[in-house]
Formats: C-alpha cells, structure tokens, sequence
C-alpha cells in the first residue's frame, strides 16, 4: 500500500503554528504509545526548538507496558517530561500539573527574578490526527472545551482555553507532514486510525496488519478467533486465508453465504485499535521495528 494523506487544512494550521509558537512557553506533544516515533510530526522539533518539551503517551493502556517503560526512559534522555496516559479513561492526568512545573522550571525561576508572580504557563497541545488532543484538553479542565470525534480533522483551528490561573492551553488541529519517506510509519498511522479511512482500502490495510501482527505478537489472532494462524511471516494468500477465517468466525456473509472480506477486516483493525487483540506496540526505542526481537515483542 502507498498511503499519503495531507489534507489542504493542515497546511493552513502550521502556518497558524509557525505565528502562535512565539507566544507559548511549552509544548505538550502526544502521542500513540503504540507507535510513539511514527506518531510524532518530525516538523514539530524544528517549530519548537528552545521550547521546554512535554510528551505524553497517550492510550499507553493499548500498548506494551514492558516498552511503554522503554519509551519513557527514551523521551526522558532527549529532555522531555514523560507522562504515560490515557485521556478517555482519565489515567495519568494527575501527573501531569507536576510535569507541567518540572518542564517550566526555569521559565518559572526566570520570571521570579524578573518580580513577575503568578503569569500563567501558555502550552501549546499538538500531535497528528485523532491521537487525543481534543479528548485530553476536556479531560484535563474537567469540562467540555473542545469538538472531540474518533476520526481525524475534527479540530480545524486553534483555540485557547484558559485551565486555572497558573496555566492556559492552546489546542491545534492535527497535522501530518507531506510525505511519508517510510511507508511503514504510514501503515502504522493507517492501522491506529490517524489516516482517514475513507482513503484506504481496509481489505489491503486488513492484510498489512495480519502480517505484522504474526510476526510480532504471534497467537493474538488465535486467542480472538480461536483461528489456526499458519506462519510468522506470512505471504499475501496466507494472509488472506486467516481474513477469510476470521470472516468465517464472525459470521460476516454476503448473500449467497459468500465470505464478506471486507467487513471481516473492519471488524479486526476496530479490534486492534480498541485494544480487543491484547497490548500490542509496534515500535521499540533504539530498534527498527522489523528487528524486534520476539521476546521483546509482549
């Protein structure tokens, strides 16, 4: 699959960036504890640079918590407060106040110096698409602020919302970059929802994800299914022989008791994104994803 998604508003927004990125002191950046490299826009450094860094690894609960560890310790070496969460459920978002403090610490000292008391912290939340953003500001004020949706673009400006006297937030619209010069970290981005799906095919998505999944957390398919998975690396009939098997357990028929691939594979990327396949991540820090080791995988 070639996947390439980079809608006109996005461009729009990191022009909007580029202008806000002046007025902030932090920036808190989540990302997809499943693919916390591939989820991370690479133009976000070169924005920020000399700003304090925050990043949270958002849905960390979907994730492997063995290499949640690993990921933290990684982000924490490239200066970055570290706060592992998951913004639905509300999980970790009392850390964050203290890392907000830590992150600013300076900023803080400096005004101090200056007699400046009591300004606020002006974050700026960024990420890509329906990675949480929206979801984590209205979990963190206890109140809805922001249109929240479980697909991509549903935040298309930016907006400021003032939390309490010591910190405001601004929350921007998710935006990827123009070109994925790895097609894994776009079929990574496509297995966890952050490309729209309407673009892809989920047959061949569906495809992907079994071949991956058989080499890195081999049995996950056979303990949902209750499916013979037939190898650890798998070719593109043998993957399409556990869809169809799969198509077969769930009882997805087309008439004529035909098989119905298509709401087969639907069914299995809603499950791996939902964390119904168990706790799964696909990168490790340190280590090309195709190189993980399977005593490393879960």
């Amino acid at each position: 699959m070639n996947i390439q998604w980079y809608p006109g508003h996005m461009t729009k927004a990191k022009r909007a960036m580029k202008e806000d990125i002046k007025l902030i002191d932090l920036i808190i950046e989540l990302v997809d504890a499943r693919v916390p490299l591939g989820s991370r826009n690479p133009d976000i450094d070169e924005l920020g640079a000399g700003k304090a860094r925050m990043v949270l690894l958002n849905k960390s609960d979907l994730a492997d918590e063995k290499i949640n560890e690993q990921w933290v310790g990684y982000f924490a070496e490239q200066g970055c407060q570290v706060v592992k969460v998951n913004c639905k459920t509300g999980a970790g978002l009392k850390q964050i106040g203290a890392a907000v403090q830590e992150a600013c610490k300076e900023k803080i000292e400096r005004d101090r110096r200056r007699g400046i008391q009591n300004r606020p912290i002006r974050a700026m939340v960024v990420g890509i698409p329906n990675v949480g953003k929206s979801t984590f500001i209205n979990a963190f004020a206890k109140k809805a602020c922001t249109k929240t949706g479980n697909k991509p673009g549903v935040t298309k400006g930016n907006q400021w919302i003032r939390l309490n006297k010591t910190l405001e937030l601004l929350d921007t619209p998710g935006i990827l970059w123009p070109k994925f010069e790895d097609q894994q970290v776009g079929l990574h981005l496509a297995f966890i929802g952050s490309i729209n799906d309407e673009i892809l095919n989920k047959e061949e998505l569906a495809l992907e994800l079994i071949q991956v999944l058989s080499q890195r957390y081999p049995g996950a398919l056979k303990e949902r299914y209750q499916i013979e998975e037939l190898a650890t690396a798998l070719t593109v009939q043998e993957s399409l022989l556990i869809l169809k098997e799969i198509a077969r357990v769930r009882a997805c028929l087309l008439k004529g008791g035909e098989l119905d691939t298509s709401k087969a594979a639907a069914i299995l990327l809603e499950d791996f994104r939902s964390g119904r396949l168990g706790r799964i991540t696909l990168e490790q820090p340190c280590a090309k994803v195709n190189e993980l080791p399977k005593e490393e995988r879960g």
